[in-house]
């Protein structure tokens, strides 16, 4: 998204980003809180978790590079209304809500690439939605890899299966069952907690039709 704007205007904006490094399992934003900055992931990634009870929490969105954290705030709302934590630890620019909100209001550049991600995100939580209640595991599995790996521009990454878990909101027997069937077709391999893609294209045959959905809406927002 960063790159997508003018020198001139990137480099007013430059000036109040912060580099910072997030690690695997930080909350950045949790329900109900104040946005106290938002996030540009340069090699990161972030899931946007509902709540569904006080025991179990359900993904609905991904934040990479294509995009920011605190999206909420742009709309003019000062708190979350998900929990935000890092899915893939790695490197992000951060910027104070106030001055953001200072350059947003002035930036036309940034003002229209935030405009066209929100509609692309708005499209990515819609589909995921579906995709949680109609498709079966495996499939949910294959395209949660390959958004994964879209955004992180790597084939492997870490994660566990309790992780994973909360992101489809399946069981962990559920998730093992899925990765057992993925990595018998020589489509990934996995241990000690980090997954490889080996065979995307096999991962993508296998995946419902979810990915290329948001992927299309994605790669027309971009331009």
């Amino acid at each position: 998204m960063l790159a997508s704007i003018p020198a001139r205007e990137y480099k007013r904006l430059q000036a109040q980003l912060e580099p910072v490094a997030l690690e695997f399992g930080q909350v950045l934003y949790e329900p109900g809180k104040s946005i106290r900055h938002v996030y540009f992931p340069l090699d990161c990634l972030v899931s946007l978790l509902t709540a569904v009870d006080k025991r179990r929490t359900l993904e609905v969105g991904m934040v990479g590079n294509e995009g920011m954290a605190g999206m909420p705030f742009i709309l003019g709302i000062g708190v979350s209304g998900v929990r935000a934590i890092v899915q893939g630890g790695g490197n992000a620019l951060r910027m104070a809500s106030a001055p953001f909100r200072i350059e947003f209001d002035r930036n036309r550049p940034l003002r229209d690439a935030l405009f066209r991600y929100t509609y692309a995100l708005m499209a990515q939580i819609s589909q995921t939605a579906a995709c949680n209640r109609f498709h079966e595991t495996e499939a949910r599995l294959a395209r949660w890899l390959l958004m994964t790996r879209d955004r992180v521009e790597s084939d492997e990454f870490h994660l566990t299966h309790e992780f994973l878990a909360h992101m489809l909101g399946l069981r962990r027997e559920g998730v093992t069952e899925a990765a057992s069937v993925l990595r018998r077709r020589k489509l990934i391999s996995y241990s000690r907690g980090k997954v490889r893609i080996l065979d995307a294209g096999g991962l993508k045959a296998s995946s419902c039709s979810c990915y290329q959905i948001v992927k299309k809406v994605f790669d027309r927002a971009q331009g």
